[in-house]
Formats: structure tokens, C-alpha cells, sequence
């Protein structure tokens, strides 16, 4: 029997330089409470959210992607020829092959790496560094992008009292290879599959394409039950996360959730009993839920303004549709 060589990669793994792309257009609560019979101040109480970013028709999945990847190239000091895997995580990529990745891979000059797109809802990103973490550690690439990017307004019913405030667009990327030091805790990750329906596309492409005036299937949610799942739940994952990275609450400098609600990231932070000191991400404030963009942006932010140092320990951790979630720690480039 012949003996199969394999891969050996790197040691350790570490996330080298983040970028971020924030579209142009503010929409404040006060644009969007007549359409939905609410206010400033429920949307407020409701979700944290003030303001959130909206695209506009330049805006697209790619241009944001490249734009966010570009700076966390030249941040995490590579050339785009140096890249291996480009990973997308999205699903407001409204084509069904072939990968925005490709695309996006080409644009930026590299040289034909494996690119490929997943559908992870707002834990897309984290899934995403799962799986460059694995690649970089296993020799499938020496460095790989990840992009967590979003244009929910596509999907957005602005009528729908439920979702109209909440969702939002953007990108966000991260470069990630070898380290001398460890910089990628292990990822805890799964789904709840008996929670299928409470975040979802609305209607079948199927169903769409039969229809008499066929429109974009908006997204649907029911907060009540979404909102008592994440914040029972996530917690548990959360302390999962830092058990396996070896460390404790007291070790963190940030805490970076997936923004999808003030009053989950309160809840999650009571729960953990997280140190007063420990830096909590609250981007939803003024750039809403932007999915699979919403742990990169808001992790880039704190990091332009200087919250999060080099060096930080940051446990990141995001959950969505399907119901899918994962979470890690991670040293902060």
C-alpha cells in the first residue's frame, strides 16, 4: 500500500491585519418609524440602535468585499499575490454560482487561489476564521482572507415592524497566517436546526419566480424567541470558548458578539460576568446588523479608535439563522 504525504502547515495561527468598509448612506430611526408605525425612542429601547449604513446601487457585495480587503492587506502586511484561499462569508450574494469570491479574488491581483463562498448567516464569519485558522495550521494555505460582508437592505422589508430597524450593510475582512505565538483559540461552533424557521428567507426562489410581479424575498424574524435563545444560550457557548482557549473571563480585554441586539450583548456580558474593565463592542448603535460583516467591523472600529490594542485578548462569538453559531478567542493584530 502506497503512503499518502500530507500537508504540514504552521504551528500556530494569529489574525495579521482587519479592514473594514462602511457604506455612505446614514439612515437615521427618524427615516424609517413612519413606515412602520414606531419611534426613535422604541427602536432605541428595543434594540440600541440609533442609525444604521445602507448601500447605495455602487455599493455593491464585491465593491465593499475589496475595498474592506485591501485595507487588511496592507495592515496585516502582505502582498494579495501572497494570499492562498479567499473565504466569503455572505448571503446577500443574490447569485447562486459562482462564488462572489472568485470575483473578488480576481480583483484584487491574486494569484488563482482557492475561493469560495459560505452561507452561515451572521456566524459566517467566525465559521470563516474556523475554517483559515484550520488551512493555515494544516498547510492548505500559508495565508488566507476571510470577508464577512452584507447588502440586507436588498432583503429588507421596510414595512415589517420587526425587521425594518434592525438590519444593515457592509464588509469587513481579516488576513489570517502563521504566528510564532498562538493567536486562534479553538472554535466551539454548531446549529440548532429545531430553530429553522425563526430567522429565514421568506419565500422560495421557486415561489418568487411564479409570482404575477415577482419581487426580492425579504428576510423574517421572531425576535421574542430569538432574543430568549441567544441569551440563554450564547452565554454557555461563550464560556465554551474561553475553556478551551485555557482561559477565563478575567483574562479578556475585549468582547466582540455579533451585533445583532444591545439587550443580547447586555445579557450575554451579565451572564459571563464579565470584568468591568473587559471592552465591550456595541457597533449596532450606529451601523445596525450587518450579519456576517457585524464582528469585523465592529472589531476594526475599536481597533481605529483604541479600544483594542495589539496583543488583546478578544473573544469574538456571533449566531444566526439556521440557527448556526461559533465563537473563538483571538490576540488582537
Amino acid at each position: 500500500m502506497a503512503t499518502i504525504t500530507t500537508d504540514q502547515g504552521a504551528t500556530y495561527a494569529a489574525v495579521l491585519g482587519f479592514g473594514s468598509y462602511r457604506p455612505s448612506r446614514v439612515i437615521p430611526n427618524a427615516d424609517i418609524v413612519d413606515a412602520i408605525d414606531s419611534s426613535d425612542e422604541w427602536i432605541q429601547q428595543r434594540s440600541g440602535i440609533r442609525q444604521r449604513r445602507f448601500a447605495t446601487a455602487e455599493e455593491t457585495v464585491q465593491v465593499m468585499s475589496v475595498a474592506a480587503a485591501r485595507k487588511a492587506i496592507e495592515r496585516a502586511g502582505i502582498e494579495p499575490q501572497q494570499i492562498d484561499c479567499v473565504i466569503v462569508a455572505t448571503v446577500t450574494h443574490l447569485l447562486q454560482t459562482p462564488a462572489i469570491a472568485t470575483a473578488i479574488a480576481y480583483e484584487l491581483g491574486t494569484d488563482a487561489p482557492a475561493a469560495f463562498d459560505i452561507s452561515a448567516a451572521c456566524a459566517g464569519f467566525c465559521h470563516g476564521l474556523a475554517l483559515a485558522d484550520q488551512m493555515v495550521r494544516g498547510g492548505a494555505a500559508r495565508y488566507s482572507l476571510v470577508i464577512g460582508v452584507e447588502r440586507l437592505s436588498d432583503l429588507t422589508d421596510m414595512e415589517d415592524r420587526g425587521t425594518a430597524f434592525i438590519f444593515a450593510d457592509g464588509a469587513g475582512a481579516a488576513i489570517i497566517g502563521p504566528s510564532d505565538t498562538p493567536g486562534i483559540g479553538p472554535v466551539v461552533w454548531g446549529s440548532d436546526g429545531e430553530q429553522f424557521d425563526l430567522i429565514r428567507q421568506k419565500e422560495d426562489w421557486r415561489d418568487i419566480v411564479a409570482m404575477d410581479r415577482p419581487v426580492l424575498p425579504y428576510l423574517t424574524m421572531q425576535g421574542n424567541p430569538v432574543f430568549r435563545w441567544a441569551s440563554f444560550t450564547m452565554a454557555k457557548v461563550a464560556q465554551q470558548a474561553l475553556d478551551k482557549a485555557g482561559i477565563s473571563a478575567e483574562d479578556l480585554d475585549v468582547f466582540v458578539p455579533h451585533q445583532a441586539n444591545m439587550r443580547i450583548i447586555d445579557a450575554m456580558a451579565r451572564a459571563m460576568k464579565l470584568p468591568e474593565r473587559v471592552v465591550i463592542a456595541r457597533d449596532i448603535a450606529d451601523q445596525g446588523n450587518t450579519s456576517a460583516a457585524s464582528i469585523p467591523l465592529a472589531l476594526d472600529r475599536m481597533i481605529d479608535e483604541g479600544q483594542a490594542k495589539t496583543g488583546d485578548t478578544a473573544l469574538l462569538i456571533a449566531f444566526g439563522a439556521g440557527l448556526s453559531y461559533a465563537a473563538q478567542v483571538i490576540a488582537v493584530p
